[in-house]
């Protein structure tokens, strides 16, 4: 049984402006109590009723915990010239408001709302200010009636707001006629929190926008596992599961999505398979263009190629096997071509090669990756400059269409003769469509990748269906190069592609596995190593910019979130000297190593050296904190020690702690020193393949903590799971036209 307390706030003790959680004193002819909860409009001199529960906080003592209010309007003088000077009305200040009250008294708020016309007649107000003072009151009211309308179905106070910016006075409509509808117009409103509201504001769970909504939140689960499609027989089975209702109910709104154009149904390999629409116009496109690159006439090279193989050669000092000849020979002469290998087997190398005989041939050529840190990596090694491929398709954000798109495209492709594309396999089917629709026609596209590492965290396998389709011209690097024979990470990571247990703890080398049979124990062992035993063995070795944790998992003793909880306490512990900001159970400290995990397109950021500008902060950037401003609520964080970011607190859901990250989310990356805990894991998450990702990681060293045990059980399961993806399909397709 809630209880019900009336009063005005007197003091507001705290109040987020990202979520609304308040504190406040509030006061009536009786009492004074301090209330607890979250309210949009925390001000001095507004009026509540206010529903809730005492509680006793061990160290604040009795408070008043609500959870559902109502603002009741004041009809005293003193509270009305209260509610005006709050700053809910803009452009009224204490002294109009005291103006206005004198004027019209206790018929000040039918004045406004219905004859605004008369607030001209206090000195200062004009006409377009009175407008102004009397759509504010209006949608103030609105709000106010929509926010008490939505605490019933337990909609927080932060998207009421947001469900109002979108919906404005007909927001009780537009939710209770389709709720489902918050999925696709409000972020942060998926299709479980949609449907908690529908069933609570009765709607039946065999209604078509169920059904409807239902079907792309299923699909949508699909594409964040990686798939382009899904069978649709099986993808009815399991959506009418989820959604409780029977499987001809999804079929048939399936059916309807179709004819809508929101969904696509075709045959694939002899069964019935559901693409959402995007992915299956980027799959086409994708074909299409390959297809066109691969049959286009290309500018001719002027000299014999063996040639100038020999001539690099002799000019580089590093001579070429005959498998990576042939692979330079293949990137000439054909219009779209891959180049795939493990670590060692010299693929910057033949980067190198192929730039410099285009460049000798006065080709103008590009070279990008899928993430800022595999572009810079690209640049160190081969001293070309590289950009990501997002920047060099001079990506923007469309503020009309809420999108981000690029400047780059059919209409306005790129002006390079061949563009080389590292790290492919980090690549999505979106990008890569993004990418395909800007190289025109008898460019020259090289792509490079390992194809046995993990694939790309968006839907596709475009690395691997490009080799499998056997229609783009491959070529597979085996051999390792004499230097890299020395280096146990090298050796160790071919030997567990195929199947073989890897050579630890040699004299001098590179390769570590630390014995421990407890995750306890290998927790304590990670923190040893990062603080004490790495930095002394290793001199000058920095323990947060030169190791990196990498962990399979994220939930967990010995996941990506406690491991980071704990190597924050002893890599960069609380100090007097560190400001720090607390948000949801994480908190931030000035010095921390962070993660950008979404790509922002609007994020501004500027270069110290010359303060130039940009925009764009990706998923998977790593940058330090440098100084936490709780006066302007915000966090600046430094990224490739040159640019600096200002996050507003309200964004700090876009960033986490690094010092361990996913092996997921290393891909693309090279650390001096590599530390992976090996325990029990999901076998979905231990496999052969996400160890030899986590491995070629490293640089310098390699250090695995647990057993062998389980190291070899990684090694031994060499499942992958399947993603539907029909790229490999299509090319195969379009060769036997």
């Amino acid at each position: 049984m809630l209880i019900e307390l009336h009063g005005s706030i007197a003091e507001v003790i705290f109040h987020n402006k990202e979520n609304y959680y308040t504190i406040a004193v509030v006061e009536n002819d009786e009492e004074q109590f301090t209330a607890v909860g979250f309210l949009p409009a925390a001000d001095r001199g507004r009026t509540y009723l206010f529903r809730g529960q005492w509680k006793n906080h061990p160290t604040y003592g009795e408070q008043f915990s609500f959870t559902e209010y109502q603002e009741e309007m004041p009809s005293t003088y003193e509270g009305i010239e209260n509610f005006l000077s709050s700053g809910v009305l803009k452009g009224i200040g204490p002294k109009t408001a005291a103006a206005i009250v004198r004027k019209f008294g206790e018929e000040t708020f039918s004045v406004i709302e219905n004859e605004p016309h008369r607030l001209t007649e206090v000195d200062g107000i004009g006409e377009k200010k009175a407008a102004a003072v009397t759509e504010a009151f209006i949608a103030h009211k609105e709000f106010a009636e929509v926010s008490l309308f939505f605490q019933q179905f337990g909609i927080t106070p932060a998207y009421t707001m947001k469900l109002y910016k979108i919906y404005g006075s007909d927001t009780i409509r537009a939710v209770t006629e389709n709720p489902y509808q918050l999925v696709d117009d409000v972020f942060g409103i998926g299709f479980k929190k949609a449907d908690k509201i529908a069933d609570k504001m009765g709607i039946d769970k065999n209604s078509d926008y169920r059904i409807q909504s239902g079907i792309k939140y299923s699909l949508w689960l699909y594409v964040n596992e990686g798939h382009t499609y899904v069978p649709q027989k099986l993808f009815c089975e399991n959506t009418a599961e989820l959604l409780e209702v029977g499987t001809e109910q999804v079929y048939d709104m399936l059916v309807q999505l179709a004819f809508e154009g929101e969904i696509h149904i075709e045959n694939l390999e002899g069964r019935a398979v559901v693409f959402l629409m995007p992915y299956y116009m980027a799959e086409q496109n994708v074909c299409k263009c390959l297809i066109a690159l691969n049959n286009s006439g290309l500018k001719p090279i002027r000299s014999n190629v063996d040639q100038l193989i020999s001539a690099t050669e002799r000019e580089t000092g590093i001579m070429l096997s005959d498998n990576q000849k042939y692979a330079v020979k293949s990137s000439l002469q054909n219009g779209a071509s891959v180049i795939t290998g493990g670590p060692g087997t010299g693929k910057t190398t033949i980067i190198n090669t192929i730039i410099k005989i285009f460049e000798n041939n006065g080709f103008s050529s590009a070279i990008a990756a899928p993430t800022g840190r595999a572009a810079k990596r690209i640049t160190e090694t081969s001293g070309y400059e590289a950009s990501t491929i997002h920047r060099l398709l001079e990506y923007y954000y469309s503020e009309g269409e809420d999108t981000m798109r690029f400047g780059k495209n059919s209409e306005d492709p790129l002006q390079y003769d061949v563009i080389i594309i590292d790290e492919a396999s980090m690549i999505d089917i979106m990008l890569m469509n993004g990418l395909l629709n800007a190289i025109k026609p008898g460019t020259r596209l090289i792509v490079v990748g390992d194809a046995d590492q993990l694939p790309s965290v968006g839907a596709g396998n475009v690395l691997r269906d490009m080799i499998d389709s056997e229609v783009i011209n491959s070529v597979k690097l085996t051999e390792i190069y004499r230097q890299a024979k020395e280096s146990l990470i090298v050796v160790n990571a071919h030997k567990i592609n195929k199947g073989e247990y890897p050579s630890c703890n040699e004299r001098d080398k590179d390769f570590f596995l630390l014995r421990k049979k407890s995750e306890r124990e290998m927790l304590e062992t990670i923190k040893s190593l990062c603080v004490k035993r790495l930095p002394e063995y290793y001199q000058g070795c920095d323990a947060i910019r030169d190791m990196q944790v990498l962990s399979p998992i994220r939930r967990g003793l010995l996941g990506s979130i406690n491991l980071n909880k704990e190597l924050q306490k002893v890599l960069n512990p609380p100090s007097e000297e560190l400001k720090e900001k607390a948000f949801g159970d994480r908190i931030f400290r000035e010095q921390d190593k962070v993660m950008q995990i979404r790509n922002n397109y609007q994020l501004e950021w500027k270069r110290f050296e010359d303060f130039t500008e940009g925009q764009g902060i990706f998923n998977g950037d790593v940058g330090f904190i440098q100084t936490i401003d709780k006066e302007y609520n915000e966090i600046t964080v430094v990224y490739d020690d040159n640019r600096f970011v200002k996050y507003d607190f309200s964004q700090l859901d876009e960033i986490e702690l690094a010092y361990a990250i996913t092996v997921h989310k290393s891909q693309g990356s090279e650390f001096p020193i590599v530390i992976m805990p090996v325990s029990w894991f999901p076998p979905m998450l231990a496999t052969r393949n996400l160890l030899y990702t986590a491995v070629t990681r490293g640089k310098q060293a390699v250090i695995l903590v647990g057993s062998d045990n389980k190291m070899h059980a990684m090694v031994d399961n060499n499942r992958i799971t399947e993603r539907y993806s029909g790229l490999s399909v299509r090319l195969k397709a379009f060769l036997e036209q």
